[in-house]
Formats: C-alpha cells, structure tokens, sequence
C-alpha cells in the first residue's frame, strides 16, 4: 500500500515547534488537508501518512491480507510512519489513535491496528458509514520517542 501515500497530490509540510530555541518540540506538529482524502505530516526526518478508502476497491488479495471484509460502506484507514526517504526508509513503531466523524455528527473511534509486511509496519482500523459521505478523520500519532503529531483530512465517499 506504500504507493497510495505516494499518489498524493496535496501534502503539507508541519511546522516544527520550537525550531529557533534549538529545544526539540514536545508539542505536536498538526497537518491537515482538507477534502484530499490523505494528509501528510513532516517533522524532521520522519513523515507520517493518512489516507482512507473503501474497502470494495481492495482487491480480493490486499483485502484477504488485511483481514478486512470489502464493502462500499466500510472504509479503511491506513497510516504510516516512516524515517528516512527512498531506499532507506524505515518503519517507526507509533500508538495511533483515530476517529472520524460524518457530516451529521457521529464520531465514531477507529480501533488501530498493527499491519506487517515485510520489513514495512503499517497501521489500520475501519470504520462503517452511511453512503453518501464525507468523514472528518482525526489521527493522533505519538512515537516511541515521546513525540506526537496530529494529522486532519476529510474524505467523500458514495455508493459504487
């Protein structure tokens, strides 16, 4: 799934706090890209990506892989965190916590979930909806390191 982080059209760069004082931010940077369906978040070498879909557009394989049924009502939420760029990118271990909400309200809490593939960790969870709709996800990103980020991106999602 690493290419569909880099299919991104719109990413944002965070800012780093504290950047002048030399101190290493203990707040977190935030990324939002609204109405992309993905958002990205940079700090230093380590970037963070979001993305969701609906899982009838998994093929039966991916879809089997990740343990997840294929539906056009339930989509999944995929983030990643990686150090480094290109050959050397790594996996860094996070805790995620996610939710989204619809247009009528309804935040719904994403149960995360480890993904290992090879030397590559992911993470994902699902969430159900009604059709149409555009979700407001809001992930929550902290590494092992203490640091913590938050990533904001909304999403539209009809019947097929």
């Amino acid at each position: 799934m690493k290419p569909l982080f880099r299919s991104c059209c719109l990413a944002f760069a965070a800012v780093l706090l504290s950047a002048c004082s030399g101190e290493t931010p203990t707040a977190a940077p935030s990324a939002t890209a609204a109405g992309s369906g993905e958002a990205t978040a940079t700090v230093g070498d380590v970037s963070i990506h979001a993305s969701a879909l609906q899982t009838a557009t998994l093929n039966d394989a991916v879809a089997q892989q990740y343990g997840i049924v294929r539906d056009d009502k339930t989509v999944m939420l995929l983030v990643a965190v990686r150090k480094g760029s290109g050959a050397g990118e790594t996996s860094l271990p996070a805790r995620i916590t996610a939710s989204a909400a619809g247009l009528s309200g309804g935040k719904q809490d994403i149960a995360m979930r480890e993904l290992r593939s090879g030397d590559l960790l992911d993470y994902i969870g699902t969430v159900e909806t009604t059709l149409p709709e555009t979700l407001r996800f809001d992930v929550t990103v902290l590494r092992e390191d203490g640091a913590s980020s938050t990533l904001r991106f909304n999403r539209e999602f009809y019947p097929r």
